[in-house]
């Protein structure tokens, strides 16, 4: 398959680098600048991300560029610009003028194939506090800035080009297009990674890798495992078992309506009724993390139990997609855990079984491309995310019943009311939170002492940063009056105007 390698120097930027080539039907893959795959035919070029380093730094990457360098076209972004400037002997230091944010192209070398359509005066993003000054003979300037005279080169004769703007942040206006010349112009990438033959690789390859084995998937409601157990059961059919797991925590009536509709897929589903498990466990629980390792263990025990049920199981499918595999092997190692149990996380030992992941290469909006070449329906491929323990970490202090109750009523009004007012597509996370205060109100003639609840919606495209959505001000009076009227136990309404960073998107 044709890839692009796109090597991790630690750039925030390194993931958008690799969605926005993706955008051009070519395959790519993130590998640590330190840990460089084989060179095969198959990889038809190479590109540098940015750092948060400087090249004079003494702890700054150092990628070994003789593997590729000369052999197969490279790009180089930012740090992978003054990197190679600064290893062939050219002046990179701290720029008198640090250039954070929009700039122009004062000047563009429309001759260069790298920069064929990309506009004189047209905007690009800067991102760096130092600054080539001084370029070697074999390089040539092909574009500058009001404040840059080398923001980008070419190194004559070879197929080695660098800039020091990032193409792949939205604000540089024909970053796309610089992309879009460097995989299909330069590195001569056919476009033909497509979500239909993305299905019609992996479905041959998953016949190919299960054969007749019998494959046990955890279902959670969401996109991600979804699209991995239709990828799984056109390959297998029958031979894939999927377990759904009521825990408890889920949105009102979620249960009983997305286990219909999977049984309506075709799909082999076990629906698991273990509410009393998990509130059971969350008695008395109000740290955050000990909930969501509560959670995290009992679904375990429970997936386990029904699990044995099963004869002859020898996989275990999971909904793991890109940026789960990304994390796992970043520059640094494993990020630092903000929070356990995205998912389930795996499962243990004991279990003996393999993992298949069909995802694994796919991106979030790539998987909701590929569900919709299987035909998902679009009410469930644009459901937005929810978390994997659920209501219990919209819970702020101990889950109990009752409180769930309450929460479900709250959120089903909500989310419903964003539907019906054509909001909802609009949104890329939006829910309720029970906070564990109680304020003073006054319904009719009488006093009252209830609960407060919390209204969270937020736009992003991929959960890392997101901002609080703007949603109208008549909409939201509407959604806090069916609350307090329709919800009894609660008196109060609030709206979180909080962006992340630097917040989070959920509260717990």
């Amino acid at each position: 398959m044709q890839t692009i390698l796109i090597l991790d120097h630690g750039s925030q930027y390194t993931q958008l680098i690799a969605r926005k080539i993706r955008e051009q039907n070519v395959y790519c893959e993130i590998h640590p600048y330190n840990k460089i795959p084989e060179i095969t035919p198959d990889i038809k070029g190479v590109v540098l991300s940015g750092s948060p380093y400087s090249v004079t730094d003494s702890e700054a990457p150092h990628t070994d560029l003789s593997q590729f360098k000369g052999k197969v076209p490279v790009l180089g972004i930012c740090y992978g610009a003054q990197y190679m400037i600064h290893l062939m002997g050219g002046k990179v230091e701290k720029s008198v003028i640090r250039e954070y944010g929009r700039a122009k192209l004062v000047h563009v070398d429309n001759t260069c194939a790298l920069l064929k359509g990309v506009e004189l005066n047209s905007q690009v993003w800067m991102s760096h506090g130092d600054t080539i000054l001084q370029m070697p003979d074999n390089c040539q300037v092909i574009c500058s800035t009001e404040n840059v005279a080398n923001a980008g080169y070419k190194i004559k004769g070879e197929e080695t080009y660098a800039i020091q703007f990032h193409p792949e942040v939205h604000h540089s206006q024909f970053g796309s297009q610089l992309l879009r010349n460097f995989v299909l112009d330069i590195c001569r990438c056919d476009g033909s990674w497509t979500p239909a033959n993305f299905v019609k690789s992996t479905v041959q390859s998953l016949k190919e890798q299960l054969k007749d084995d019998k494959v046990v998937l955890g279902l959670s409601g969401g996109v991600d495992s979804s699209v991995a157990a239709m990828l799984l059961h056109r390959a297998i059919g029958q031979n894939l078992t999927c377990i759904f797991v009521d825990n408890g925590l889920l949105r009102k009536n979620e249960f009983t309506e997305v286990l219909q509709s999977y049984q309506n897929m075709g799909l082999n589903v076990i629906g698991a009724d273990a509410k009393q498990d998990f509130y059971k466990v969350l008695a008395g629980v109000t740290d955050p993390e000990q909930k969501r390792k509560a959670i995290g263990r009992t679904f375990i025990d429970v997936f386990d139990a029904q699990a044995g049920k099963l004869h002859d199981v020898k996989w275990l499918g999971q909904g793991t997609i890109y940026p789960d595999v990304i994390e796992s092997s970043s520059v640094k190692g494993p990020s630092q855990t903000i929070k356990s149990h995205h998912n389930v996380g795996g499962l243990p030992d004991y279990m003996k079984l393999k993992l298949v992941e069909p995802l694994r290469l796919l991106f979030k909006d790539e998987v909701r491309k590929v569900g919709r070449e299987l035909g998902l329906k679009d009410s469930l491929l644009k459901r937005h995310p929810f978390p994997g323990p659920g209501l219990a970490i919209r819970i702020l202090g101990e889950v109990t019943p009752e409180k769930v109750a309450v929460l479900q009523e709250v959120d089903s009004i909500f989310i419903n009311a964003l539907k019906q007012s054509n909001l909802y597509d609009k949104v890329w996370q939006a829910g309720a939170i029970l906070l564990p205060v109680q304020s003073v109100g006054v319904m009719g003639d009488e006093r009252t002492y209830e609960r407060v609840v919390a209204l969270r919606a937020v736009e992003s495209v991929d959960g890392m940063t997101a901002d609080w959505c703007h949603l109208p001000y008549e909409f939201l009076a509407d959604v806090s009056n069916k609350i307090i009227n329709q919800v009894k136990g609660v008196n109060r309404v609030c709206y979180d105007i909080s962006s992340k960073p630097p917040a989070t998107i959920e509260w717990e």
